[in-house]
């Protein structure tokens, strides 16, 4: 009873509504109350049990005890009936276990004492026939009625034994039936609880719990403007709202970033044709000095030019890839030119291309396959990748070194071309950063960090992936997958 009270206190100030759990504590402490209730009755109808049970074996034996008493009456009246010697031994045997038996029965004790003293006046009247040697086949009429007495009531005494036996048992089958009801209704409330309890924890915890992580799965694909619709003054309910506070700040702190983003890629893409104008004058003035068109020009400042026309030469590459950045991200796919890609002539174009710019010496290899299904794509555009990809080659590569390239079927419905070189290779934690903007691996420092980021745009526009494998010390295998079309038309309608 205490700890029903001490529990009953301790839940008394979870309410059903601002708790999540509230209603699995409250039908908890019912469900202990509802046990302990039952272990109680149970206790309570053992013990009515054993006692009815008591009562049966007691009542049980005061009704043999009674019937043995009659029939020491019967034997000893037959005996004196036929003038035999007997003893009333059985009978108060019988008379004083009755006695025993029921000393605290008050009613049960005075109708043993008229037994008792009935016997005894019937007892002195066989005595007194005896002494005036009274035939023995002639009974008094005093006699007969005390027997008829004595018989009347031990048979009294009996029947009343076998009427309260059979009310002992009937009471304790209805003992049993009350035990077997109470389970029953005891474990149909459990059930009934189990179910509710059920309900409550899947509308409360389950369904909100399905809506977080629907909702935070499109969070995590940057849709951000999603909300979850869960409102209620219980725990999950306030997680809603600060979850939905935190989606609100993050998507106004995107939109302003892409607000800045697009600025800034404006005042890219407007630098850029501010800034190619002049670069390409400068390239052609340049060019026409060290070719002598303005007079002739000493050695060292032939040094000056040409390292001055290398520097123009780099800038012109960054503001021309910066441009191809804006075409691409504007939408340049419709202004591709689809045709069927010479594998053959696009390796010879771009290792021919490398050989001229580079300053070292270094070994090509390349790999093209006799049965390659046709690839429809802009040839310029997939020569300008690999360009990319074999300068990236031999700039971490060491003189001498071997640089390969190969074309191979990827599947039915797509080729695969693979650029390896023995560098130094990329550490992991660079691999996923090096096809963004303005970022670049080891060993790939002094340039914009904008050829890779150009790649993964060109590919992706054909439908594409790029990706590296490489391990430090191993070298690298860059790589991209164009997707194979049965004709140029159905490419370009796939695209679209």
């Amino acid at each position: 009873m205490v700890l029903t009270i001490n529990l009953v206190r301790l839940l008394a100030p979870i309410t059903l509504k601002t708790h999540l759990f509230a209603p699995l504590y409250s039908s908890l402490m019912v469900l202990v109350l509802l046990i302990m209730g039952q272990q109680g009755l149970n206790i309570w109808i053992a013990i009515l049990c054993k006692e009815a049970a008591n009562e049966v074996n007691q009542t049980f034996i005061v009704k043999r005890e009674g019937e043995r008493l009659l029939n020491a009456v019967v034997d000893e009246e037959r005996s004196w009936r036929e003038n035999l010697n007997n003893q009333p031994l059985s009978f108060y045997g019988s008379l004083n276990r009755l006695k025993t038996l029921v000393k605290d029965n008050p009613n049960q004790v005075n109708q043993l004492s008229k037994i008792d003293n009935l016997y005894v006046g019937w007892q002195e009247q066989l005595a007194g026939r005896e002494l005036l040697s009274s035939s023995s086949e002639s009974t008094t009429e005093a006699e007969k009625v005390l027997f008829n007495s004595l018989r009347t009531q031990i048979q009294t005494l009996v029947e009343r034994e076998e009427i309260y036996l059979s009310d002992v048992e009937n009471c304790l089958q209805q003992i049993q039936q009350i035990k077997i009801v109470v389970n029953i209704l005891t474990s149909l409330v459990i059930i009934t609880g189990m179910w509710i309890n059920y309900q409550i924890l899947r509308r409360r915890v389950e369904v909100p719990l399905r809506k977080l992580i629907e909702v935070g799965e499109t969070w995590r694909i940057g849709r951000m403007e999603a909300r979850l619709a869960y409102s209620a003054p219980d725990e999950i309910g306030r997680l809603s709202e600060i979850l939905n506070a935190m989606a609100g700040e993050v998507r106004e702190r995107q939109e302003c970033i892409e607000v800045r983003n697009k600025q800034l890629e404006n005042l890219i893409c407007a630098l850029s044709h501010d800034l190619r104008t002049p670069l390409l004058a400068s390239r052609m003035t340049l060019d026409s000095m060290l070719k002598g068109a303005f007079g002739p020009i000493s050695d060292t400042c032939k040094e000056v030019f040409q390292d001055y026309r290398q520097g123009n030469e780099d800038l012109l590459k960054l503001v021309e890839a910066l441009l191809n950045i804006s075409r691409y991200e504007a939408g340049y796919s419709d202004r591709l030119n689809y045709e069927p890609l010479d594998w053959q002539k696009i390796f010879v174009k771009t290792i021919t291309q490398i050989k001229t710019t580079s300053t070292s010496e270094f070994t090509f290899n390349y790999k093209i396959p006799q049965l390659l299904p046709t690839v429809y794509a802009d040839e310029l555009e997939i020569q300008r990748v690999i360009q990319n990809l074999l300068d990236n080659a031999v700039r971490v590569s060491e003189p001498n070194k071997e640089i390969s390239l190969e074309v191979a079927t990827l599947g039915e419905n797509e080729v695969q071309v693979f650029v390896c070189d023995r560098g130094s290779g990329i550490a992991p934690q660079d691999k996923e950063k090096l096809f963004h903007r303005f970022v670049q691996g080891q060993g790939r420092r002094g340039r914009s960090g904008l050829g890779l980021y150009l790649c993964r745009q060109i590919i992706e526009t054909h439908g594409g992936n790029i990706g590296v494998e490489s391990s430090l010390g191993e070298g690298s295998t860059f790589w991209f997958t164009l997707p194979v079309a049965t004709d140029k038309f159905n490419f370009q309608d796939e695209q679209i």
